[in-house]
């Protein structure tokens, strides 16, 4: 058996087992186990899975990532919305904002059709189509589209987003947490989220209350760096005494 038919085999035990153990993976495709050992460092390398002593387990978080835009826009649409209205009285001063390509941001820019003062960058494509009918000025990133993510990518959506300076950036993360602070699961799209922190004068993260205590794959950021968080219900007392303490406003 191939090398990569091999791979996609344990991709898939692990989407129907959660785990994988390097011995019992040896017996059943008759390989050394240093060669599953190699296998398991390469989807750890894509974020797939996370190794464990003697073997590996699914990343959750990188899989549900891949589900393609409009799916993950249905998810928690309730919540996603709840945060969306709070967002856009935060918002109502800003005049110049960078959204990235989630899709809780994306509800939050349905509300801003009607704002003839306000100027959005984005690497969203649905931001594109979402507001070609309204009043608000939208420049895009340019780069190169993401069909599954809906969001333009590569060295020119950073270059763009560098040669701007805005009052406010709206982005989104898989998981904030005391120790590694703002997680996402893709280096990509962190990369082009920490450009739009940099350039902003304020950064609003808009999370679900899922996403506290939660690590995915990638550091995106230190929880310094953000302004203000909006959720959709009361964090805990140890988070609230956390953000006042570092001067982050939190909306619920």
């Amino acid at each position: 058996m191939a090398g990569k038919d091999r791979v996609l085999l344990i991709k898939q035990l692990l989407l129907n087992e959660k785990k994988v153990s390097v011995p019992d993976l040896s017996k059943k495709f008759s390989v050394t186990e240093e060669t599953i050992r190699r296998d398991l460092d390469k989807l750890e390398d894509e974020g797939f899975l996370t190794r464990t002593y003697g073997g590996a387990v699914l990343n959750v978080e990188e899989v549900v990532s891949n589900v393609p835009f409009y799916k993950r826009a249905e998810h928690n649409l309730e919540q996603k919305q709840s945060i969306a209205i709070t967002a856009q009285e935060i918002l109502k001063t800003a005049h110049t904002i960078f959204a990235d390509a989630s899709s809780t941001v994306m509800e939050t820019l349905k509300l801003f059709k009607h704002r003839e003062d306000l100027t959005i960058v984005t690497n969203s494509s649905e931001a594109l189509k979402e507001l070609l009918v309204s009043d608000v000025n939208v420049l895009s990133t340019g780069g190169t589209l993401n069909k599954r993510t809906l969001s333009l990518q590569g060295d020119l959506t950073e270059y763009a987003i560098s040669v701007y300076n805005v009052d406010v950036a709206v982005i989104s993360c898989k998981g904030i947490d005391f120790d590694t602070g703002v997680t996402d699961t893709n280096e990509v799209e962190c990369r082009i989220k920490r450009q739009m922190i940099e350039q902003a004068n304020e950064v609003i993260l808009l999370i679900d209350h899922s996403k506290f205590n939660k690590k995915a794959f990638v550091h995106l950021s230190d929880i310094k760096n953000i302004t203000h968080v909006i959720t959709d219900s009361k964090p805990s007392e140890e988070w609230l005494n956390y953000f006042r303490e570092n001067h982050i406003q939190v909306h619920f």
